[in-house]
């Protein structure tokens, strides 16, 4: 056996014994691997074996690590045990050796260390499972960082992707789970999301595009990317000199402005999510630095989502129901929003959606925006709404935001921060762009154009007696033709079971005529049913045939006509 397979047989085990341990075990029977026997039991959804679960993700490596980070996120999909142990997941591995990292450096950037930099710090400032961060100066005597991709990572998580891919699929096929819930269309968020965060050049435009949206924020900022010493594999920025907003005490906050950056910080979320359309959406705390000048910077910019329009508009409208605790209209924008699945009760939805709001507008400061957004999410999954995956990404964002406002400023109140941006929040839901606004023109011109005409042809038809409408209705003739076939053929099998019993029973009845030694009645009994059974069969087959090319022609659609009375 080669190294690659036994390294997937190895990913198939260890994934396998995941699923058995933590009360999966309907997903490997319907993978076809449930013969498997691995000698493990499954266990409740207790916290101590959600806290298990997210250490056995981060024993298995970095795909399972980052596997975990997103599914933290699905508060539709886990128990809130398992959310807020993998919302946990640490990302720091043992770094690897220093020289191995210059030596991609400079395979990466074409050139020797020493002519990249005048000053290269062997020893990592920090490691992570996808790759680690020296300290470094430019030649030119900029102070820089430079993040150096993990050697072999690409390739691990290549593997790790295969072995999900086609779980993914007979989860899907297999499983009532997996229809539920979409597993393919979660393994194609993942992959995305996976896919960025391994392209460093993807991580310097979203830099860039930060940097940009916080350039007029007093407060904020980004540091910026070095392009001649950035590749898909090595991204060098500038450096941040300061301590991460968790290591700082309320002592040392007291000369920060703490009041200003969070206000500051929250507002350019809630711009760059519902007006920008970007998402940052892992702005936990130790992603943020506090420098010497009262600044604080927003590092780590990897995992970065786009948020499509329309779920901007919804989120704008969910939050002004929210501020005016109005949970029969947020139960609607939900609505809107989501996937109903068959089991999908929208009373009791709606009920428990606007005791939800109620309650949190009744807290006041004491709820944050982001923690109701997951509750709803929470609440969503619970009743059969399938939401999109932006909105549960968005709740996430906002809950880390929450807690590093938190650290800042202690008083910060996110709910109060929403409604003294709901105005801002209203322009927004109602600005129109350029294009849409030329859009809308056009179709406004074609519809003032072709609207006479149309009318025209509408009444005339409609005067003339010869208005047809057709609907994608209920085909009862198709539906009665189909029970006539089935009643036709019960009966002539009936018939042929009878007859092949009478022959049977005649065999034993002693009878002068014989043929091949048996009694002639009962061989030509036993001829009828042969031949009967076989014009059943053709008839089946024709027929069936026949109503194929008849269903493949009509394309399914019935024709409903409405004829005027004058």
């Amino acid at each position: 056996m080669s190294q690659e397979a036994a390294g997937s047989l190895s990913r198939y085990v260890d994934l396998v014994r995941l699923l058995l341990r933590y009360g999966r075990s309907d997903l490997v029977t319907g993978s076809g691997l449930g013969g498997v026997d691995l000698g493990t039991s499954g266990e409740d959804g207790s916290p101590a074996t959600a806290e298990a679960f997210a250490a056995d993700l981060e024993r298995m490596g970095p795909t399972w690590i980052k596997l975990g980070q997103l599914l933290s996120t699905r508060h539709d999909l886990l128990p809130a045990a398992y959310t807020d142990a993998l919302s946990r997941l640490q990302d720091d591995v043992a770094p690897f050796d220093g020289r191995v990292a210059a030596g991609i450096v400079e395979e990466e950037l074409g050139a020797g260390l020493r002519h990249l930099f005048s000053e290269f710090d062997l020893e990592p400032m920090a490691a992570a499972s996808l790759g680690q961060v020296h300290r470094a100066r430019t030649r030119s005597g900029k102070d820089v960082v430079v993040k150096v991709q993990r050697p072999g990572v690409r390739e691990a998580v290549a593997q790790d992707m295969e072995v999900l891919s086609r779980l993914a699929t007979a989860v899907d096929r297999h499983t009532e789970l997996g229809r539920r819930y979409g597993a393919a269309d979660l393994l194609e968020q993942f992959r995305r999301s996976l896919a960025g965060e391994l392209d460093y050049v993807q991580e310097a435009r979203n830099l860039r595009t930060f940097g940009e949206l916080t350039e007029d924020d007093e407060h904020l900022f980004v540091p910026q990317p070095l392009d001649d010493y950035t590749t898909s594999r090595v991204l060098t920025m500038e450096r941040v000199e300061g301590r991460k907003v968790t290591d700082i005490g309320e002592l040392g906050m007291l000369s920060v402005e703490g009041k200003q950056i969070s206000e500051e910080l929250f507002r350019a979320y809630l711009r760059m999510i519902l007006d920008e359309g970007v998402l940052h959406a892992d702005p936990h705390p130790g992603n943020m630095i506090l420098t010497d000048d009262g600044r604080l910077a927003l590092i780590d910019l990897g995992m970065v989502a786009t948020v499509p329009r329309r779920v901007q508009d919804s989120v704008i409208k969910l939050l002004l129901a929210i501020s005016d605790g109005d949970g029969e209209e947020a139960a609607r924008v939900l609505a809107e929003m989501g996937h109903p699945l068959e089991d999908h009760d929208a009373a009791r939805f709606r009920d428990d959606v606007t005791h939800l709001v109620s309650g949190a507008v009744a807290a006041g400061g004491d709820v944050d925006a982001g923690g109701v957004m997951v509750e709803l999410s929470r609440l969503s999954g619970a009743h059969g709404l399938r939401p999109p995956p932006e909105m549960a990404m968005i709740g996430k964002a906002l809950l880390n935001l929450d807690r590093a406002t938190m650290h800042l400023d202690p008083d910060f109140s996110p709910s109060e921060a929403v409604r003294a941006n709901v105005d801002q929040l209203l322009r927004r839901g109602l600005s129109t762009t350029p294009g849409s606004l030329m859009a809308a023109a056009m179709e406004a011109k074609t519809f003032t154009a072709q609207l006479p005409r149309r009318a025209n042809r509408l009444l005339d038809a409609l005067g003339d007696g010869e208005l047809t409408l057709r609907v994608n209705a209920f085909d009862e003739e198709r539906l009665l033709r189909v029970a006539q076939h089935l009643t036709t053929r019960l009966v002539v099998g009936l018939v042929l079971s009878a007859i092949i019993v009478g022959a049977a029973l005649t065999m034993r009845v002693e009878s002068e005529v014989t043929l091949l030694g048996y009694p002639a009645v009962a061989m030509v009994f036993f001829l009828l049913a042969a031949v009967g059974g076989l014009v059943l069969i053709v008839s089946v087959v024709v027929t069936d045939r026949r109503d194929a090319r008849r269903r493949s022609g009509s394309a399914g659609r019935a024709p409903v006509r409405a004829r005027s009375r004058r």
